[in-house]
């Protein structure tokens, strides 16, 4: 559980910014920002939820679950606040109180990680329960201090109700499918654009480079042309990756993101055997090349093994293969 407070009852006079003092709030103040917190808390568990709805219902239940409870609480908080103060309730929101911090906005994002929101929920959850015990010690009245201590103790319980929530929604099985859809999403929107970038990158340009490097036993030059191939390759794979589909189908996601990872991870499969080249001595940089190379491909074959579950033997043998043709056909043309 992080220790991460909404607000700070040292050092605020030090702050500028014409702010409200936590410590300074009467009591209605205390009471519409508790009925603006927990507004804001539900209306985040809720978005939550949409956003997972499709994705992870499981999930997505036991958020719309967590804002009921917030709902819950802003209905008492209402009826205490009108029967005290009548119907107008005064606007002060979070960023009015000096030393509050802001909540990172995840619910933007467009790809949620879970174990980010639900973090951030616990740390909702304890936030809540110490701004409660806070002011209920402040409170002189008599019902405003009952309902605010009851609510930082139904909030310090609150995550055992979410735990009771998850453990009615969110088994094992049903975690463990979560967590195997992540996987999936990662692989089709990262790993697969990737590797097929650093698989191009790494072979395509070894002809070229190794062409280059036995014609002429001139390393800057060698270099010149491993350079222009690497980002000629990045830039191409780049934009056949982003127009090849808009991910709305097949779930791999954003095509620029997709093309900017294809691209960047050409590119760089690319330059890692042409930067030995920037080395002067032609047989110190031509064995470290070679040497680059080798990592390269056992690179992409434990990537391969370890994401598209393909057998090590076989994504050795596969990647191996080729670069070796690609390889020798280099230093063919370029000694002939």
């Amino acid at each position: 559980m992080t220790q991460a407070s909404w607000f700070s009852l040292q050092g605020l006079a030090g702050r500028g910014g014409a702010m409200l003092e936590f410590g300074k709030l009467d009591e209605q103040q205390v009471l519409s920002l508790a009925i603006a917190l927990e507004e804001d808390d539900a209306r985040i568990y809720n978005t939550y939820a949409d956003a997972l709805g499709a994705s992870h219902p499981d999930t997505a239940r036991l958020f719309s679950g967590m804002a009921a409870e917030e709902d819950g609480h802003r209905h008492r908080l209402i009826e205490l606040y009108r029967s005290l103060f009548g119907e107008r309730i005064l606007l002060i929101r979070r960023q009015d109180v000096r030393g509050f911090i802001e909540r990172k906005p995840l619910w933007l994002m467009q790809s949620l990680d879970l174990e980010k929101i639900r973090e951030q929920a616990e740390t909702m959850e304890a936030d809540a329960r110490r701004f409660y015990a806070q002011a209920a010690r402040r409170a002189g009245n008599a019902a405003i201090r009952q309902l605010l201590g009851d609510l930082a103790a139904e909030e310090s319980q609150h995550e055992t109700k979410a735990g009771a929530l998850g453990d009615e929604f969110l088994s094992a099985a049903v975690l463990r499918k979560e967590r195997d859809m992540q996987r999936r999403l990662f692989v089709l929107q990262f790993v697969q654009p990737g590797l097929a970038g650093l698989m191009d990158g790494s072979v395509s340009t070894l002809a070229p480079l190794f062409a280059a490097a036995f014609a002429t036993h001139n390393t800057w030059n060698t270099f010149l042309v491993g350079l222009a191939a690497a980002i000629g390759a990045g830039i191409s794979m780049a934009f056949a990756e982003a127009l090849s589909d808009d991910g709305a189908l097949t779930g791999r996601g954003s095509p620029l993101l997709r093309g900017l990872v294809m691209g960047v991870m050409t590119t760089l499969g690319g330059l890692g055997h042409t930067l030995p080249y920037l080395i002067p001595n032609f047989q110190v940089a031509t064995t470290l090349a070679i040497a680059v190379v080798i990592v390269e491909l056992l690179t992409i074959a434990w990537v391969r093994k370890r994401y598209m579950d393909a057998p090590f033997g076989l994504a050795v043998l596969q990647v191996i293969v080729g670069g070796l043709l690609v390889f020798a056909l280099g230093i063919l043309i370029g000694s002939a």
